[in-house]
Formats: structure tokens, C-alpha cells, sequence
């Protein structure tokens, strides 16, 4: 029987299939990891509900453990507590950026919107500050669309939720 460490070594293996240079540890969708006998049982919660990449990211899970010897893998999706954007690990939002997606701004949800304020949102190409949301919808529902007005890339910004 394995160690949480031991399991949380072999998830490393696991990435996000919509944003594949960040695991599902860098993301916080693990909550929970726990032996029942001789079965694993592993708790993991959407990013948003609804989230198509979760049944993609439970067959790995399921996949990665049986290619140690892991029998046994439940995975149970988890909706509450929901999870935010804090929950994504400092090498995550790193790997974000240096991917070419601007990690969230703030540590919680930007409420800003609600009131007609935008966020300031880094280009994660040129660094700049002078950018522009271009669509609150980018290549998933989890980011929006932002262009830079000094470099003129498009990006993706990772929203805050």
C-alpha cells in the first residue's frame, strides 16, 4: 500500500487535458486522497461545475495509479467546498504564465466586474500592464480573451472564480 506522498508523486503524471503544462496538483482539484481496505479513493473538485476535462482527469487518475500496481481507484467528483482560483499552487500560476496564460490577479474572486472595473491583467508575453479584455469567454469557460495594446498579442487570462 501506498503513501499520500508516494500517490501525490505518481498524480504529478497527471496534467489538466485543457491546459496540459499544469498537473492536477498544480490546479488543487485533489482535495482528498484515502485507503479503504485495499482500495484508493481520491476526491477531486471541478474547477467550475460542469467541467468537461473532469471525466478526462478521473481516467487518468484511474490510469496513472493501475500502471503501479493500484487494483482498487475510485474517484469521486467533490463539489463542495467549490473550487477557487486560490487553490492553484505558486508553480502553477508560474507555469501558467510562462505557458502563455495570464494566471488570476488576485488571491480570490475579482468581484471588480459586478461593478464595471476590470482587473489590471499582465501580458504573459511582453509583461505589460496596458491591456484589454477583448471577450469574458476565451478557449474555455474558465478564461477570457484579453489582447495586449502594446505587443498586440492575444491571450488568455485564467479568471478568477
Amino acid at each position: 500500500m501506498f503513501s499520500e506522498e508516494e500517490i501525490r508523486g505518481f498524480l504529478q503524471d497527471v496534467t489538466d487535458p485543457e491546459i496540459p503544462v499544469l498537473t492536477i496538483l498544480d490546479m488543487g482539484v485533489v482535495r482528498r486522497i484515502h485507503w479503504e481496505g485495499e482500495a484508493l479513493h481520491i476526491d477531486i473538485t471541478p474547477t467550475y461545475t460542469g467541467c468537461p476535462a473532469m471525466d478526462v482527469i478521473a481516467n487518468d487518475i484511474v490510469k496513472r495509479l493501475k500502471a503501479e500496481g493500484v487494483d482498487e481507484v475510485f474517484v469521486k467528483e467533490v463539489l463542495s467546498p467549490a473550487w477557487t482560483t486560490d487553490w492553484l499552487s505558486e508553480d502553477g500560476r508560474r507555469k501558467l504564465e510562462e505557458y502563455g496564460i495570464a494566471p488570476p490577479v488576485d488571491e480570490s474572486a475579482d468581484k471588480r466586474a459586478l461593478f464595471g472595473a476590470q482587473p489590471t491583467v499582465r501580458c504573459p508575453q511582453c509583461k505589460s500592464e496596458n491591456t484589454s479584455r477583448i471577450s469574458q469567454f476565451g478557449s474555455t469557460a474558465c478564461k477570457a480573451l484579453y489582447q495586449c495594446n502594446d505587443c498586440k498579442e492575444p491571450f488568455d487570462y485564467f479568471k478568477c472564480l
